[in-house]
């Protein structure tokens, strides 16, 4: 059996479709999966050390607002239109997935051309314009959140959850060794915040301007994940040097982070709420307001909707955001609540039911 799964762009596409890979590898013993990417992202790098090959495709996406990059753009969609023709023509798939991102329009436009049966997983509560224009040419459209049916069309949606992590699934037991792999004290609460591998500059920016808040709770430590590009700006604030705060660039081990953690401070991407869900822990939501159609603040209402997180807008955050955060510390029922109802949202095995549609298309 043969399967392409095209896409990519962020760690929000590219880590569920390495999940999704490995769940059909699983399931079927004889299978050969290339993914299909844009040069230059992500996925050109996690996808092969995944243990995967991949192709790339000469494409970007177009810009809203006028920019002479958009002069390139006709030029990219042609050459990888041709290109993906080339390798769905050579790889003779038995099915096509599409998890969002720029390679996988060309992909999948291609394959339901040459009537080749396809699925896309669409992992926010807001579709993209990609997976939209591709939905009525697919035969299923795996999504994560109710209400998708204002995007597709209603016969073609299976709800599956967003594949995430499995570490993540029962891990209260990890709570000693969390302590002890972070150098925390047991006794404390703890404030997790955290803006992704790269970090978020506003959630620093938040951090750095609250030492006084921060040192006001005496019975909550913060494990403070500034990210990458963000280390040598606020590692020598005042609210690094508290020693209640530990700063660390990056988080090697998340799933003893959400083991340990009270209350969880970060942004609202597709992965990080399902992350989130599987943990089932008390969330503070901080939108990104500068990804496509404002989807984070929209995944994050879905989850407001339903009393199982808080939101805190961007242009708020760095004055409400932590105050916010203690509130929950500080109100045990509050915490429990909200982390009660967003582990009502767990889809713990996503991947293998994404997988079990890809294969009963391929199949058929």
């Amino acid at each position: 059996m043969r399967i392409i799964i095209s896409g990519g762009g962020t760690g929000g596409h590219v880590f569920p479709a390495i999940a999704i890979a490995d769940a059909l590898k699983k399931k079927e013993k004889f299978i050969e999966i290339l993914f299909v990417g844009a040069k230059g992202k992500l996925e050109m790098e996690k996808v092969p050390r995944a243990g995967y090959p991949i192709k790339g495709l000469w494409i970007s996406g177009f810009q809203r607002k006028l920019t002479l990059r958009n002069l390139s753009f006709p030029f990219k969609l042609a050459s990888s239109m041709v290109n993906a023709w080339r390798i769905v023509r050579k790889f003779k798939p038995d099915a096509v997935v599409g998890v969002g991102g720029y390679a996988s329009g060309p992909v999948l436009e291609v394959a339901s051309r040459m009537g080749i049966p396809a699925l896309i997983q669409e992992q926010n509560s807001y579709a993209g314009v990609t997976n939209r224009l591709l939905a009525q040419k697919v035969q299923k459209v795996c999504v994560a959140y109710e209400g998708m049916e204002r995007f597709f069309p209603k016969d073609r949606i299976v709800m599956t959850g967003n594949p995430v992590r499995q570490d993540l699934v029962h891990i209260d037991h990890l709570r000693s060794e969390a302590h002890a792999h972070f150098g925390l004290e047991p006794d404390k609460k703890t404030l997790l915040v955290f803006g992704g591998s790269l970090g978020a500059r506003t959630l620093n920016e938040m951090m750095a301007a609250n030492d006084d808040l921060i040192k006001s709770h005496a019975d909550t430590q913060v494990l403070w994940q500034v990210g990458k590009l963000y280390e040598a700006q606020f590692s020598s604030t005042a609210t690094a040097a508290l020693g209640q705060v530990q700063v660390l660039p990056f988080i090697d081990r998340m799933d003893l982070a959400y083991a340990m953690a009270d209350v969880v401070v970060c942004r609202a991407g597709a992965l990080t709420i399902s992350e989130l869900c599987l943990a089932g822990k008390a969330a503070v939501l901080i939108p990104s307001p500068n990804v496509a159609e404002d989807h984070q603040r929209k995944n994050a209402l879905a989850l407001v909707e339903k009393d199982a997180a808080r939101m805190v807008l961007d242009q708020d955050a760095v004055a409400k955001g932590l105050r916010e955060a203690f509130d929950l510390m500080d109100n045990a029922g509050s915490r429990n609540a909200l982390g009660e109802e967003i582990s009502r949202m767990a889809k713990p095995h996503a991947a293998d039911q994404i997988a079990e549609e890809i294969l009963k298309l391929a199949k058929s």
